[in-house]
């Protein structure tokens, strides 16, 4: 019985430890190589091609960063090519708002897959831009959020 507490409990410790390290970056670039593995030696397994793109960060070794994206697609990516995360992606069709609040004006509707741009969060809201298009989101449904 004890071994199986003990189990459990290394186990916990693992998961905490290893989430830990997942937080959103972004893509610097436009062009952005993805290797099988944490080394230029390694080849390249695509190529994204989108700026401000979120990627969740699950990995790290040395100068490089294991990540995954929205669409569950992983590799290594070299930590130049990554910033601090500035960008969400809807995972559903998403009201943009002029103001903070369900009852302000709706500006536009955006489709799921699009790319948002954070200027700022507050509590369950985060002020984005995204094309011609400048307002409020619910965080809810989104992908990227810290």
């Amino acid at each position: 019985m004890q071994l199986i507490v003990r189990t459990i409990l290394i186990f916990i410790l693992l998961i905490s430890i290893s989430s830990a390290n997942e937080i959103f970056v972004s893509l610097k670039k436009n062009k952005v190589n993805v290797r099988y593995g944490p080394s230029f030696d390694s080849e390249v397994k695509y190529v994204y091609k989108k700026i401000n793109l979120p990627l969740k960060q699950i990995d790290k070794k040395e100068n490089f960063r294991r990540i995954i994206d929205f669409k569950n697609n992983s590799g290594w990516i070299h930590i130049s090519q990554l910033k601090k995360n500035n960008s969400v992606i809807a995972t559903q069709d998403k009201i943009l708002f002029k103001n903070p609040t369900s009852f302000a004006k709706p500006i536009a509707l955006l489709k799921e897959g699009r790319l948002l741009i954070l200027k700022k969060c507050e509590q369950k809201w985060c002020e984005i831009s995204s094309g011609e298009f400048k307002g409020w989101i619910k965080t809810d449904n989104i992908w990227g959020f810290n």
